[in-house]
C-alpha cells in the first residue's frame, strides 16, 4: 500500500519487482547471501573423514590427486593424542610418511568433523556401490529430495544447515541432483527424566533403555515412549506407566495366541461392533502414523483390543488386520504372531489394511442435554433422530426434569446430532 508501482502486489511480487526496478535504473543487481556460523572443520581426533592434503617438504601444501582418492584411516591401537601433543594420526608413523614421485612430505593427521559426512551421506545412500562417482545422477532423481529429515531442534542451526548448504554446492556441481535435500523436518522432543529435568549423569537422573529392555521388553519400550505424549513435546519418563503397557501387549499376545502357543483365531463371523470399531481404528491409526501422533494410535489399538475382548472376538480377519496395524509399534511380537498365524513374508511388508468408510461413521452419537444452557446430562440419539424421540430421551433423565422445575419448558433447540438445549419458561 501507498508504493506506487508496488501497490497491490504480494511480498514475493513485490521484492522481484523492485528487483528488477533498480537493475534497470543500473542502481544494483539480484544476489544471493549466505549466513553460515563460524565452523572449525578440522579436528584433532583419529576419527573422521581423512584431509586428502600432503604437506611437502619443499614447503608446498597439495592435495592428492583423484586417482590416489579416497584416502583410508590406518589401523591404530593408540586413540590418544601422539607424544608431541599432535593428532592421534601422527603415531601412525608409515602412514604419514608420504613419498612418490621423487617427492616426500607428511600427511595432514587431523580429520574432519561429523558433520562433514553427515551433511551428504544419504547421497550415498541412493547409490551406494557406485565406485566411479559419488552417486549416479539418474537414480539420485528417483529417491532425491529424502521425505522425511526427523531430528531435534538443533539440528535446525547445526546439520540441517550445512547440508542445505552443501547440497547447493554439489548441486551447482552438477554432482546433485536437487537443490534442496529435504522436503520435510519434524523435531522430536527429549525423554526427560523421571524428575523432569533433562537426562544427565551428573543429576543421577538418567534411564537406561537396556536395563528396560531386558525387563519388559524392546516393544513394550517403543510402545511406551510413542505413547508417553505427543512426539514434538518434552516428556518426563514414568516408570509405572510401562507397566501398563506391557499389560496390553499381553493382552494383545492372549488374544491371539492360545495357551498351546499356537494361534487362536476362527473362521468366526466379527460382531458388528467390533467390526464397527476396527474400521475406525485403520482409519485412525493410517492418519495418526501420517501425523506422526503415534500416541493416539496406540491409544485406539487399546480402545479396539477392549472391544475385542468385550464382545469376545475371535475372528480370523480381525487378529489379522490388528497385527498389522500393531507392527510398526511392536514389531518383534506382531512378526511372531504374524508367523503363528501361517502368514508368509512380515507382517511389516504386507499390505495395509483398507477401512470401508461406511463403517467409520456411528449410527449414534452421545449428545449433551443442556437446560438453560448448562448441562445436566447426556443420552445417545441417532444421528437423525427427531425432535419429539430426542426429548422422550431427554427427559427421561431425573437431573433434567429437577432443572426444568414446575416452570415447563418454553423453548427447545435441537440441532439432530450436535444440540439439545431446553429453555425453560
Amino acid at each position: 500500500m501507498n508504493s506506487e508501482f508496488l501497490n497491490g502486489l504480494s511480498k514475493e511480487a513485490a521484492i522481484d519487482k523492485a528487483i528488477s526496478f533498480l537493475e534497470g535504473k543500473k542502481l544494483g543487481e539480484k544476489t544471493f547471501q549466505y549466513k553460515l556460523r563460524d565452523w572449525l572443520f578440522s579436528r584433532q581426533r583419529y576419527w573422521g573423514e581423512p584431509f586428502p592434503i600432503v604437506h611437502f617438504d619443499d614447503g608446498k601444501t597439495e592435495a592428492l590427486p583423484i586417482e590416489e582418492l579416497p584416502v583410508v584411516l590406518p589401523e591404530v591401537s593408540n586413540f590418544e593424542p601422539s607424544e608431541d601433543g599432535l593428532a592421534p594420526l601422527a603415531r601412525a608413523k608409515d602412514w604419514v610418511t608420504y613419498k612418490k614421485n621423487g617427492r616426500s612430505g607428511r600427511r595432514e593427521t587431523d580429520t574432519m568433523p561429523g558433520t562433514a559426512g553427515s551433511a551428504w551421506y544419504f547421497l550415498r545412500y541412493t547409490d551406494p556401490h557406485n565406485e566411479n562417482a559419488m552417486a549416479d545422477l539418474e537414480k539420485q532423481k528417483y529417491w532425491m529430495p529424502v521425505d522425511l529429515y526427523v531430528g531435534g531442534p538443533e539440528h535446525t542451526v547445526s546439520h540441517l544447515l550445512y547440508s542445505r548448504f552443501w547440497q547447493r554446492v554439489l548441486f551447482e556441481a552438477g554432482l546433485a541432483s536437487t537443490p534442496e535435500p529435504f522436503h520435510k523436518l519434524a523435531h522430536q522432543g527429549m525423554i526427560l527424566g523421571p524428575d523432569g529435568e533433562k537426562m544427565s549423569k551428573s543429576r543421577g537422573n538418567v534411564i537406561n533403555p537396556d536395563e528396560v529392555r531386558k525387563e519388559y521388553g524392546a516393544d513394550a519400550l517403543r510402545c511406551f515412549i510413542l505413547f508417553l505424549g505427543p512426539m514434538d513435546r518434552d516428556k518426563p519418563w514414568n516408570s509405572t506407566g510401562i507397566v501398563g503397557v506391557r499389560k496390553f501387549l499381553e493382552r494383545v499376545w492372549r488374544l491371539c495366541v492360545d495357551e498351546n502357543g499356537k494361534w487362536a483365531g476362527t473362521d468366526s463371523p466379527m460382531p458388528i461392533e467390533v467390526e464397527r470399531q476396527m474400521h475406525k481404528t485403520i482409519k485412525k491409526v493410517g492418519a495418526d502414523i501420517e501425523s506422526m501422533s503415534f500416541n493416539t494410535a496406540i491409544s485406539s489399538l487399546m480402545i479396539l483390543v477392549n472391544e475385542a475382548y468385550k464382545h469376545q472376538c475371535t475372528s480370523k480377519v480381525f487378529m489379522k488386520n490388528l497385527i498389522s496395524l500393531l507392527a510398526p509399534f511392536a514389531p518383534h511380537m506382531c512378526e511372531e504372531i504374524w508367523e503363528k498365524m501361517g502368514e508368509t513374508g512380515f507382517s511389516s511388508l504386507s499390505v495395509w489394511p483398507e477401512f470401508n468408510p461406511a463403517l467409520t461413521i456411528d449410527e449414534t452419537v452421545s449428545i449433551g442435554i443442556q437446560v438453560n444452557g448448562k448441562r445436566r446430562g447426556a443420552v445417545d440419539l441417532a444421528k437423525d433422530e427427531d425432535q419429539e424421540s430426542a426429548m422422550t430421551k431427554a427427559l427421561a433423565i431425573e437431573a433434567v426434569r429437577n432443572a426444568i422445575g414446575e416452570s415447563g419448558i418454553g423453548k427447545v433447540i435441537y440441532v439432530p446430532g450436535k444440540i439439545l438445549n431446553i429453555i425453560s419458561k
